[in-house]
């Protein structure tokens, strides 16, 4: 008869597995929720600050920049060298043959318009800031920028000539809003 018993017991339904599995799942949810409110403020916090993305894009006004002159901007905290180039300059960018570059770049692929180079004025060999934006700096050997810290020599449209850097000067994104108005960044 304990027999019988005990098989009519494994017949009924098992009421205590029901409650077993809702409990689980409710532990599970709950635990789910709370790590993911738990770590919002983490994922929050690597957002960019607001006064960052405040100086995501600067607008320079190009306007009373004479030819052949030299000005420096600062976006992101690195220095942005802009040149208005002398026909000479530019004439002499655009003689250069690509087989005698280091990084080979065309004068036109560095410009948007062949009168204005904008670029971040930081050397690529180890990061020095070159010399050739103000009135009596080295320009180098071909008339553009000179990292005095390694010797590197820039031309006029900021193309590594010689020297240990590896690259030409980087160029930011940048746009032209109005002709004499550009967007960077």
């Amino acid at each position: 008869m304990n027999e019988m018993m005990g098989s009519a017991d494994m017949l009924e339904p098992d009421s205590d597995g029901s409650r077993r599995d809702f409990l689980i799942i409710t532990t599970v949810a709950l635990g789910a929720t709370g790590i993911g409110l738990a770590s919002w403020p983490l994922i929050d916090s690597m957002n960019p600050a607001a006064d960052t993305l405040a100086v995501a894009t600067i607008k320079l006004s190009l306007d009373g920049i004479e030819v052949g002159q030299n000005i420096t901007a600062v976006w992101r905290g690195k220095p942005i060298f802009i040149r208005r180039r002398t026909t000479k300059d530019i004439e002499e960018s655009r003689a250069v043959k690509m087989e005698d570059l280091i990084d080979p770049a065309t004068d036109e692929d560095r410009v948007q318009k062949a009168e204005w180079l904008i670029q971040i004025g930081i050397c690529t060999h180890l990061g020095c800031i070159p010399k050739g934006q103000k009135k009596g700096d080295p320009l180098g050997d071909y008339n553009g920028w000179f990292c005095p810290c390694h010797g590197s020599h820039y031309d006029t449209a900021g193309r590594i000539r010689k020297g240990p850097a590896p690259l030409n000067l980087i160029l930011p994104p940048y746009k032209y809003l109005e002709d004499l108005l550009v967007q960077i960044g």
